[in-house]
């Protein structure tokens, strides 16, 4: 719980913490619903997603005859909690080797949030964690994973700037299986131009991925810069059509005062969260927790203060 409020305070101090501010100093009245509408899309709920949490809660007031500030207080933190569900298990289990795919645009994060999830199942799995440098377009890219392999003792498989993406996913796939490494993460490239080359890239890869290993990938984690709010929803989107999508991370949330993007990921795009981002160091990819990121939101310590 933690981390979850140390890397939630900005967002918990700004607008999450104005509207906390709003239910502790006003009745209930046309103006509080309008406020808190407007604070929800502030903090990048996102329109049709806030839509649903205020009609919800006017009509619990109604049902439940709430009167004080408190009591709707609670129950907007029921209602986003509502939203929200605990991430299923990564599907890295049963098998040989196990395949993540991990996708996202170019300054989401993508790069580190690979080192941080292979060191984090590397440690809590007691997994043997391979990495494919799969965004060849990029140099950079192949360097930061080499020098974090070598932080978190993760191997990485790569080839030269601009070789071929899946020549490099072929030969990680067929080194993992032949040393007896059990999971596989695989990078791609983040800076294609349009839907169709988006495509036929992640499809190439996953294409070459499955040649190897049956029913690969059988994760595809997409990673979303907390930051850009529902830039990145509108981002996710493109991905889902593109690569199957089945989870999301969600990086640099202590970044931002715009925490609110969570909750549209459930609700518009229908898809867990699985990891949350929340500081820089090499431990701060947390399990996202429902009850733990709504209650960091709405902190009782602050409400005091």
């Amino acid at each position: 719980m933690g981390i979850f409020r140390r890397g939630l305070s900005k967002t918990r101090q700004s607008f999450f913490g104005r509207i906390s501010q709003l239910l502790g100093n006003t009745e209930i009245d046309d103006d509080t619903w309008d406020d808190m509408e407007t604070l929800l899309i502030q903090a990048d709920v996102g329109f049709n997603t806030t839509v649903q949490v205020v009609d919800a809660l006017q009509a619990r007031v109604r049902a439940e005859g709430i009167t004080r500030s408190d009591q709707l207080r609670d129950a907007l933190k029921a209602e986003l909690a509502a939203l929200l569900s605990f991430p299923p298990a990564l599907d890295i289990s049963g098998r040989e080797l196990s395949i993540i795919l991990v996708v996202g645009v170019n300054g989401s994060g993508k790069t580190t949030s690979i080192a941080k999830l292979a060191h984090r199942l590397k440690n809590l799995s007691g997994r043997k964690v391979m990495i494919a440098a799969g965004d060849t377009f990029r140099a950079a890219a192949i360097e930061q994973l080499q020098t974090w392999g070598e932080r978190i003792d993760v191997p990485v498989i790569a080839n030269r700037p601009g070789s071929d993406p899946g020549a490099v996913v072929y030969d990680a796939t067929m080194a993992a299986k032949a040393r007896g490494y059990e999971i596989l993460i695989i990078d791609t490239a983040g800076r294609l131009q349009n839907n169709y080359n988006l495509m036929r890239e992640l499809t190439k890869i996953s294409e070459v991925s499955g040649k190897v290993v049956p029913d690969a990938p059988h994760e595809v984690l997409l990673v979303l810069d907390g930051t850009t709010g529902q830039n990145a929803i509108e981002q996710a989107k493109s991905f889902q059509e593109a690569s199957g999508v089945s989870g999301v991370i969600v990086t640099k949330l202590d970044s931002t005062a715009k925490g609110g993007m969570v909750f549209s990921i459930f609700h518009d795009l229908h898809l867990p969260v699985h990891y949350l981002g929340l500081g820089e160091t090499i431990d701060d990819l947390v399990l996202f927790t429902p009850e733990f990121f709504v209650d960091s939101l709405f902190d009782d310590d602050d409400q005091e203060n």
